[in-house]
């Protein structure tokens, strides 16, 4: 029997489902284009900060080319930053005016994107990042860009984080109420990272239990993710830039989660960032995060025009092209009980087991324990048949050497399909 998650409060149906998703970090860090969290690495001040809202100006933001391009990549889902650690909002909040209407662009980004991405067949989600580097009563703290200012300690006098804690709240009503989002992804809590005195921040600052009632009060069905440090109430969780090798548990349970990873090492638009991953690189992250029971949330750092930059476009056409005859080993599969075999991986939907394969073999692909319990085999990329094979000169004299007769032999071609990763299809009996 396949694994099953422990059950969620928000409905986790369609997500399991759908697999694979857009995460889009955008925001005024495309201007420096040098990292989303370049005013804190460069510790830059907010006034410093503050020539980047002054030029905020996407003219070639087209939200029906995001969507266009997430779906033909095999996307069902995207995920966008509302609001990054900078405080900088994308939408036109009735409590900040850090916000896109005030820029040179002066028009409110969210409810366009939104329409258009649902017009295109993707349920959206919005990011909400818990840091605010701009907002007056946010604490100084480890990630602050004022963080070794020589005068930190009065900086800080009269910042009341209770303050802060019912902004967010109002701001994610504000964003439930108006925008009605299928996920809500919380950004980040590290409430053991002290720095020269100034604590961390979790979810006594974040006032999480309130926050958390209010998301399940206004969205009794949107997906929160786990990063509000109250690590028992998330519905799915979010290992971020790592591969795992088993399906995530939590206290020994399997739960629903989700991989977030870049197409190189900045999550925001970063020009000269050059760690770009290799096609196989992108597709064996997909493969390899479903065959574990998880999600892929791939993320594009837009432009401060609003282009995906040529980069971002080419990975996405990676996963256009494969999705376009793999998809079925994707959408709606899980973590199969079968072994897989060397150098491969499996992802089940049913009687439907999929055989991804890394590498190559010569001639023979051996599947322990499924002899006798596979009535068809085919590749994907053209439906063509694999050759079950039982008994010929190759099969005996594999046997002599301890070829166990419950493993099943598929007779490859000598040459590897063109295509990424080339999948099996293999039909189970009933």
């Amino acid at each position: 029997m396949p694994t099953l998650p422990k059950p969620t409060t928000g409905d986790t149906t369609w997500f399991v489902r759908d697999r694979f998703g857009m995460f889009i970090h955008w925001g005024l860090y495309a201007l420096p284009s040098r990292h989303e969290w370049v005013q804190s690495y460069e510790e830059i001040s907010p006034e410093a900060y503050r020539k980047y809202f002054e030029h905020f100006n996407p003219t070639m933001f087209d939200p029906r080319t995001w969507a266009r391009m997430a779906r033909e990549a095999g996307m069902k889902y995207v995920v966008l930053t509302s609001k990054h650690h900078e405080g900088f909002c994308l939408w036109d909040s009735q409590f900040t005016d850090y916000k896109v209407t005030n820029t040179p662009f002066g028009k409110d980004l969210l409810k366009p994107f939104t329409e258009t991405f649902r017009a295109e067949g993707l349920r959206v989600g919005f990011y909400y990042s818990l840091l605010d580097w701009h907002h007056p009563d946010f604490p100084i703290d480890i990630f602050h860009p004022l963080r070794n200012h020589p005068d930190v300690a009065n900086l800080n006098a009269g910042r009341d984080i209770r303050r802060y804690a019912e902004y967010m709240r109002n701001q994610v009503r504000e964003l439930l109420t108006n925008f009605q989002p299928d996920i809500l992804w919380c950004d980040f809590s590290y409430p053991d990272a002290t720095y020269k005195g100034l604590p961390g921040k979790g979810r006594i600052d974040w006032e999480s239990e309130k926050l958390l009632a209010l998301v399940r009060e206004l969205s009794p069905r949107i997906i929160m993710n786990n990063r509000l440090d109250l690590p028992t109430e998330a519905d799915i969780y979010t290992p971020e830039q790592i591969q795992l090798q088993e399906w995530l548990k939590i206290d020994g349970e399997p739960v629903v989660w989700e991989a977030c990873h870049t197409f190189s090492g900045s999550w925001g638009y970063h020009r000269d960032e050059d760690t770009w991953k290799s096609p196989e690189q992108l597709i064996q992250l997909l493969v390899n995060t479903v065959a574990c029971g998880g999600n892929l949330l791939m993320n594009v750092g837009p432009t401060s025009l609003g282009t995906f930059d040529p980069r971002a476009t080419k990975a996405l056409a990676y996963y256009r092209d494969w999705m376009a005859l793999h998809s079925a080993s994707i959408y709606g599969c899980t973590q199969s009980d079968f072994a897989a075999p060397r150098d491969c991986r499996l992802t089940q939907n049913g009687n439907k087991l999929y055989v991804h394969i890394y590498t190559w073999p010569l001639q023979f692909l051996f599947l322990e324990g499924l002899a006798d319990k596979v009535e068809f085999a085919r590749f994907l990329h053209d439906g063509s048949e694999v050759q079950i094979k039982t008994n010929n000169w190759h099969i005996n004299e594999l046997k002599r050497y301890g070829l166990k007769e419950t493993t099943l032999v598929l007779n490859l071609p000598i040459k590897k399909p063109d295509v990424i990763v080339p999948v099996i299809e293999l039909t189970l009996k009933d």
